[in-house]
């Protein structure tokens, strides 16, 4: 049997989420006006202590790319770090929503952007027609190194954002593991922020992730984008159950916290191995290929991150045997 640290998307769904689907399935209005869909917005709102609009999409490559699409004209761009997700991950989608917008790479360690990364990569650009103008900024919570932007990070992208007319979407695939890793209010981590792509997947969620928008009368546009992209759903009140289970009694945030923790037990044995601050689920650390075959040979399972590197991901259900069995084999290297 493969001990599996591959990907959190791996993971099982939970429990109360499959209960949820469940309980919904009866009849009710299709597409989304259904009961369960029309209480996202109030859920939402709540969770984040100011008024806002939730639509769900089926995976986050929909959730990233049609929230850029309600910020970004086909002439424009969105800037974002070259190791995100929508630049490395997402196969072109985002060119194919925004009808051939660009994105304009941006540097920065452990895959943060900062404002200063942001003013190199957008100085020198003319503004008229002749270039392309950016937009929107993309940033990514946590990064695509695990690394957790704090609410003083993303107010001062923000500001950015604000001074020169862009807006700003977060990719939170992994928000609820940046969440639970500050100890912070939800609202804290968005302050500024006008689109989240909020991730429940990869945290014990079927097939549901929500678009956030923080300025509600943006929902209406966005409402035709998703129909146009094939993501309205008929049977809407499935994917809305599930978030509402996860919202529900913060099982969104528990289950965070038990994937932060099993990375966090693996990277105590990794050591001086850790190429990245390890702040969330995912442990990167160089590993030889001698090393790597050891390791499968175990019976871990693990993607390789460029010819000296392994990337270790932990979800919500990692089995406290298998992990501790991999701190265990990771010390002995």
């Amino acid at each position: 049997m493969v001990m599996q640290f591959l990907s959190d998307n791996a993971a099982a769904v939970h429990p109360q989420v499959w209960k949820a689907m469940q309980a919904v399935d009866r009849a009710d209005a299709p597409y989304d006006n259904d009961a369960p869909s029309r209480a996202l917005d109030a859920a939402f709102s709540t969770l984040f202590g100011r008024e806002c609009a939730a639509l769900w999409v089926a995976s986050g490559t929909a959730a990233n790319c049609l929230a850029l699409a309600s910020m970004v004209p086909p002439h424009g761009a969105v800037l974002c770090h070259r190791e995100a997700h929508i630049e490395m991950d997402e196969g072109g989608a985002p060119g194919f929503f925004l009808h051939g917008a660009k994105l304009m790479l941006v540097e920065g360690e452990s895959a943060k952007v900062t404002p200063a990364t942001l003013a190199r990569a957008s100085a020198g650009i003319r503004d008229d027609v002749h270039q392309v103008q950016p937009h929107a900024v993309s940033i990514t919570q946590a990064s695509e190194y695990g690394c957790v932007y704090r609410p003083d990070e993303v107010a001062a992208i923000a500001a950015f954002a604000k001074a020169r007319g862009l807006g700003l979407h977060m990719d939170g695939a992994r928000f609820a593991n940046a969440v639970a890793f500050l100890g912070c209010a939800p609202g804290e981590v968005v302050a500024g922020v006008d689109a989240l792509s909020f991730g429940f997947i990869k945290n014990g969620a079927m097939s549901a992730e929500a678009i956030v928008l923080f300025d509600p009368e943006q929902a209406a546009l966005l409402r035709y984008r998703r129909k146009r992209a094939g993501h309205l759903q008929s049977k809407g009140r499935f994917l809305a159950a599930q978030i509402l289970a996860m919202l529900e009694g913060d099982l969104w945030l528990a289950n965070a916290r038990a994937s932060n923790a099993a990375a966090a037990e693996i990277a105590g044995a990794a050591g001086d191995r850790l190429l990245h601050p390890v702040e969330a689920n995912e442990v990167f650390l160089a590993c030889t290929p001698a090393e790597r075959a050891a390791l499968r040979a175990q019976g871990f399972g693990f993607y390789d991150w460029g010819e000296d590197a392994a990337r270790l991901v932990t979800a919500w259900d990692a089995a406290p045997d298998h992990v501790a069995a991999l701190a265990r084999a990771l010390a002995a290297l």
